[in-house]
Parts: C-alpha cells; structure tokens; sequence
C-alpha cells in the first residue's frame, strides 16, 4: 500500500509546492481545498482542479464552509472591508482569517484519519508571510499533539510544513527547480481576472521572484 499525504491547496504558489515537494518524497497525494467565501473562491477552485490534474492526484476533496462568511471580520471574506494595497505593514493585517488553519486542520485531521494518510501537509510560511497567528510552527505543533489525542489510537497522523521556515524567494527557486507549474498558482486576494500586484500577497509573490531572480509567469494588471 502507497504511504498517502493529505495536501491542504489552496490553489496558490506555497501549498502547490508542498504537495510537489510530498509527491517528490513518495507520497500519493490526497488533495484538500476549502471555498470559504474568499473574494477569489472561483480562481482559487479552478487553479485548484488544475493542479490536481497536473500532478496526478486522483482523490480530492472540495469543502465548502460558510462560516468564515458569516462571523466576517476578514478583508478576503467580508466585502465590506477593504484589501489593504498600501504596502506591508508590521501587526496582523485586516485580512488575517479568525483561525483559518486551526479549522482548516481539524478538517484534514478527520479526513486524513478515514483516508489513512499518514502525513497533513500545509504551506504554512512564516518568517516571511503577513504575520498570521496561524501561520507558526509552534501553532501547528501543538495542534498535531491534539490532533492525535482526538482520534483513534491506530491513527498516527503527523502535520509537515516544509516551507515554515523559509523566505518567498526560497519558495520560488524550490519550486522551479521541482518544476512546479507556477503559471497555474494563484495568490492575488482581490482578483480572479488579472492579479493586482498590490496586495500583500501579490506583493510578496512579487517580492520574492524579484529576489530569486525569475519572472512570475501570471498575468497582472
């Protein structure tokens, strides 16, 4: 039986690697994706199909939750609140998600155990992300002991974050020597046409193959 890794992809250039980089070590991929109301919900599930197709993964979820919509309070879930596009800015920006990973990670955690996946794998980065609480290894490590309190004691489930550590300009050269096909990412938060370049995740995509020395192939404004 092929050891099995559940990959969390959002469709985007981080979580895409991970699973390359999973697939890469011998794993066979089990693709996860949530559509929580994000601005970008539409883009996000195609760049999402798309991937999984490139990459061979036969067994996908597609979850769908209205929660984060409802309690609001996030620029990516609720349109009352502007995408900041001024620049990074140091604190927990406005389009921080209330404990979107720890939700994200609880769902996995089910999914992984009736899949009998031995390894969750998140994109998590954080030394050079936009400052989410949920983003930290020390988060994501304590969630794992829980993790595997909660469920069956043949259930053995460890959470890889291969990027936690890592700058976007790592990111990048890692994904092009993996061959990830970037041109499929998508990590705009406002945009599903042409990315905006100046929000923070467009900023730091840019940032970081700007640093790496390549050219992002998506199409901006």
């Amino acid at each position: 039986m092929n050891k099995k890794a559940l990959c969390i992809m959002s469709g985007g250039m981080d979580s895409t690697l991970v699973a390359y980089i999973m697939h890469h070590r011998g794993y066979e991929i089990v693709g996860l994706h949530f559509n929580y109301g994000q601005r970008t919900v539409s883009k996000e599930l195609s760049s999402f199909r798309t991937i999984c197709e490139e990459l061979g993964v036969h067994e996908k979820y597609e979850i769908d939750l209205d929660f984060f919509k409802t309690i609001g309070a996030s620029a990516l879930t609720d349109h009352s609140l502007s995408v900041p596009t001024e620049g990074i800015e140091p604190g927990v920006p406005i389009t921080y998600v209330p404990f979107r990973n720890g939700i994200f990670l609880s769902i996995a955690t089910a999914i992984a155990e009736k899949e009998g996946c031995e390894v969750i794998a998140i994109g998590v980065v954080e030394e050079d992300s936009s400052g989410y609480p949920d983003c930290r290894e020390a988060f994501i490590d304590t969630f794992s002991k829980a993790a595997n309190l909660g469920t069956k004691e043949t259930t053995h489930i460890s959470i890889e974050m291969p990027l936690v550590h890592l700058q976007k300009s790592q990111i990048v050269q890692e994904a092009l020597l993996l061959g990830v096909p970037l041109h499929m990412t998508w990590s705009c938060y406002q945009s599903e046409e042409s990315a905006c370049g100046v929000c923070d995740s467009c900023r730091l995509r840019l940032r970081g193959f700007e640093r790496a020395g390549a050219v992002d192939p998506i199409n901006y404004v």
